[in-house]
C-alpha cells in the first residue's frame, strides 16, 4: 500500500463528505478541537493513544492521519513501537496485524528507522 497516496484519496473522501454534510463535519471539527485543546495530557501522548485504539478497532486512514500527527507531535519510532506492543497486547492477533501495518505506515510516511 502507498501510504501516501491512500491518505490523500481518503482526504478527496472527506472534503466530499464535508460538502455533503457540512453540520456534521463542523461538529467532527468542534469535537477534535475539543480535545487537542485540553491540557492534563501532552499532544504526543494523546497521539499515541489515538495509534492504539485505531489499531485495535482496525481502521486503516486513522493510523496513517495518526501516524502523521504523532511525528509532527515529536513521537519517535521507538515510542511507537511500544504503544504496539500495547495494543497487540490489548487486541491479540488482530491488533498484531494492524501493528505491523502501523509500523509500515511510519517507515513509509515518516521515513525513520531504528
Amino acid at each position: 500500500m502507498d501510504w501516501n497516496d491512500y491518505l490523500d484519496d481518503m482526504k478527496g473522501n472527506l472534503k466530499e463528505l464535508r460538502r455533503s454534510a457540512p453540520e456534521t463535519m463542523k461538529g467532527f471539527g468542534a469535537l477534535e478541537q475539543g480535545v487537542t485543546s485540553g491540557s492534563a495530557t501532552d499532544h504526543k501522548t494523546k497521539e499515541l493513544v489515538a495509534l492504539g485504539i485505531a489499531i485495535g478497532l482496525r481502521c486503516e486512514p486513522c493510523i496513517g492521519f495518526h501516524v502523521k500527527a504523532l511525528a509532527k507531535a515529536g513521537g519517535t519510532r521507538e515510542e511507537l513501537a511500544d504503544i504496539l506492543g500495547v495494543a497487540v497486547q490489548m487486541g491479540g492477533g488482530p491488533a498484531l496485524m494492524y501493528a505491523s501495518k502501523t509500523l509500515a505506515a511510519w517507515d513509509q510516511l515518516v521515513g525513520e528507522t531504528a
